[in-house]
């Protein structure tokens, strides 16, 4: 069967060296498929990987079929946003912790990537969030998520005031330690941490999480994918407030500020193995099943 995607793209975990060895076997096995590679130019730091051409990431977005992730979900969200206007799909092989992302092990390296190379693979769509900071009219910044747009209080101990609107409608006046916007990508991550449910990648909502909320009744709500979010920091608020996307990109805002979040009109095409299991992957992950003993409960 001949291989698909001719010119791939590798992407490994920012400034570590770990990531060297892997980058390396995958380069080589990709160069002997006969297929380009183009090196990430940050990556191309960490490896004397031969053959391959260096590229930045918009020219890895320009030019590749496919991306090849290495390192753990960080370094895919990393990749997601930088490459999700170009519609490139991309497979993540796990080098990192949990994983819920990346879920090629280095162990099926090559015989995972030779299947997605021979069209062996199941592609799923990934909603991502996109946030926008607006002081009176004007937008003052702006950024992507792939797991969640966070509002949150700097460095004090001090609880934020957030009068919070879904489709112009109010949904609450939260006094907390600030606000989580998750997609079911990120429904696993901080979300979850927060107390909020588990979203099925293919659902079509967004999960509003209260972070330590002054009022216990104030509760996890979930809410169609459709809706247009705004959260208004309160004027009178004197505790430093900023966003947080995918726990990697900060955005400052001021009291009076409009943040104004919906979905992004783009969707991550992300490639899994076929035996990829979601339940699976909760019960591993999250060791469900598992009693005390480190043991498998039997049905």
């Amino acid at each position: 069967m001949p291989y698909l995607f001719e010119t791939i793209g590798l992407i490994g975990k920012y400034g570590d060296p770990g990531v060297a060895d892997t980058l390396a076997q995958i380069a080589d096995f990709l160069r002997q498929a006969g297929r380009q590679v183009l090196l990430d130019e940050d990556t191309a730091q960490l490896t004397a990987a031969q053959g391959v051409d260096v590229a930045t990431r918009r020219e890895i977005g320009r030019r590749a079929e496919l991306a090849i992730v290495v390192g753990g979900d960080g370094t895919l969200l990393n990749a997601a946003r930088s490459l999700v206007d170009f519609q490139v799909p991309i497979v993540g092989v796990n080098l990192g912790r949990l994983g819920f992302l990346t879920d090629v092990s280095p162990a099926e390296i090559p015989a995972g990537l030779d299947a997605i190379l021979q069209g062996r693979y199941h592609e799923e769509n990934r909603a991502l969030l996109h946030a926008q900071v607006r002081r009176g009219e004007q937008v003052i910044s702006e950024a992507d998520a792939l797991n969640d747009v966070v509002v949150h209080k700097r460095d004090v101990a001090r609880m934020v005031e957030l009068d919070t609107f879904l489709d112009g409608q109010l949904l609450n006046a939260y006094r907390a330690d600030g606000l989580i916007i998750a997609t079911p990508t990120g429904s696993t991550a901080y979300a979850l941490s927060g107390g909020g449910p588990i979203l099925h990648p293919t659902l079509e909502a967004f999960v509003v999480v209260p972070i330590c909320p002054h009022t216990l009744t104030h509760r996890p709500i979930v809410i169609g994918a459709d809706s247009d979010i705004e959260i208004v920091v309160r004027g009178r608020n004197t505790t430093q407030t900023q966003i947080t996307c995918d726990g990697q990109i900060s955005l400052p805002i001021e009291p009076g500020d409009r943040i104004v979040i919906r979905r992004k009109r783009r969707q991550l095409r992300l490639l899994h193995p076929l035996n990829h299991d979601y339940y699976e992957l909760l019960r591993a992950k999250l060791r469900w099943g598992v009693n005390p003993e480190g043991t498998e409960f039997n049905r």
